[in-house]
């Protein structure tokens, strides 16, 4: 069995990490921390998803959003 104990991110999946950063910034506020157009151009959980999935550096400064908002 895998553990990761000091993996904040362990557990939680990608839909689950942008839903809890938009509710808690709006798209506005996510845009104004992370300038990426999924944010700012029509945004949506799903479309979100869509681009973070296939953009890795995106994907990577979104989970350290989520790391610095809620796991410090």
């Amino acid at each position: 069995m895998n553990q990761q104990p000091n993996n904040p991110l362990h557990g939680l999946t990608l839909e689950k990490v942008v839903t809890q950063l938009y509710e808690y910034y709006g798209w506005e506020g996510l845009y104004y921390r992370i300038k990426i157009n999924c944010f700012d151009n029509d945004p949506s959980i799903k479309s979100s998803l869509k681009f973070l999935r296939k953009t890795q550096w995106a994907r990577e400064k979104v989970e350290q959003l989520y790391i610095q908002t809620f796991c410090q």
